[in-house]
């Protein structure tokens, strides 16, 4: 750690991004980083959603900062790449070799990263192609990229392994479950989780702002949701309301899975007294949500989005190969990649 002395990699400003691997680390080549939906959707309206600007952008912030930490969200993403060096402390004890081909599981404001240039941006996405390397600390996840699903969609759905595997956690037979953000990568994943531990006598609600995309549409037919609910998460009222007019008792679990600021009440408000509400979504203000909590007189329990559950890359891939039309979906959208727009260094 650089600035400030004394602080730990993800709450530091900057790092040390040399990309040489110490004693307990692994030195990695990157391909690929993963950004994540929050920092993404900022990056993109601040540069016009330009691929070169938005390339320009994060060769800032990583030379400014030794890792890919969005200022304005906080928030990062992953990578994926090819084990060049492992620390000679590390070698036996862990399960990788050089030429091992891993998606990180850690966030990459923490990650020592080093980027030599950025080859192309692919703006529907938020993956960005790379030529550089970035360092694995000892204790930091990682995930070899299975042979039965394509890498972009590999990728997609492990950098959001956390969302699927804490409502699995958090579900119970019986419960109603309403999901915020339904039809984004996340979302998706979530409510198919949601309705295989709710069984018959539960209820997912999906909550979109529009029910004639591909994802909404997806989940309706496939039978991922009981109800569609059309309304915008940043409207509390609105939203609430509408979730009641369905569940009167409101939602036992509420999942937020929104890419936007300004959520926060309206899945208070959409949650029972007692009931529990995961905020996946990195764009989650912890003071809008405690004060509103508070200024509301709700008593919910609120859980901070962890990325991290065991075995929850595992859970992740494994829903998509459990669902076959959201892994077509999956592979629609971040599988064969677009012609890519270069925004070279």
């Amino acid at each position: 750690m650089i600035e400030p002395a004394g602080s730990m990699p993800q709450d530091a400003w900057r790092i040390d991004n040399t990309p040489v691997a110490g004693s307990h680390e692994i030195l990695c080549e990157v391909e690929a980083l993963n950004i994540d939906s929050a920092s993404f959707r900022q990056l993109g309206e601040a540069c016009g959603f330009d691929a070169r600007r938005i390339g320009e952008r994060v060769l800032e912030i990583v030379r400014e900062r030794g890792k890919q930490h969005n200022p304005v969200t906080g928030s990062g993403g992953m990578f994926v790449g090819s084990v060049v060096e492992i620390g000679e402390g590390l070698r036996g004890s862990i399960e990788l070799r050089p030429g091992d081909r891993i998606a990180s599981l850690v966030s990459l404001t923490l990650t020592p990263l080093h980027i030599e240039r950025i080859e192309s941006v692919e703006v529907t996405t938020g993956h960005i192609q790379i030529r550089g390397k970035a360092i694995l600390f000892e204790s930091a996840l990682w995930a070899r990229l299975p042979g039965d699903i394509e890498e972009g969609v590999a990728l997609a759905v492990l950098d959001v392994a956390g969302a699927p595997a804490q409502v699995r956690k958090l579900c119970s037979p019986g419960d109603t479950v309403a999901i915020i953000g339904a039809d984004g990568k996340s979302g998706l994943l979530s409510c198919a989780q949601a309705k295989a531990r709710v069984g018959s006598s539960g209820r997912v609600l999906g909550l979109v702002p529009n029910a004639s995309t591909p994802a909404a549409l997806l989940l309706l037919r496939e039978g991922l949701v009981d109800d569609l609910i059309v309304a915008d998460a940043r409207n509390a009222l609105e939203a609430s309301d509408r979730i009641a007019a369905i569940a009167p008792g409101l939602a036992d679990l509420v999942v937020n899975c929104v890419n936007v600021p300004g959520t926060e009440l309206a899945s208070i408000l959409c949650t029972r007294e007692g009931g529990t509400v995961y905020f996946f979504s990195m764009s989650t203000s912890f003071t809008a949500a405690a004060l509103g909590a508070e200024g509301a007189g709700r008593d919910v329990n609120m859980m901070i989005g962890n990325g991290y559950t065991k075995g929850h890359a595992e859970v992740a891939l494994q829903t998509l190969r459990d669902h076959p039309a959201v892994h077509a979906h999956f592979k629609a959208t971040f599988g064969t990649a677009p012609a890519r727009a270069s925004s070279k260094e």
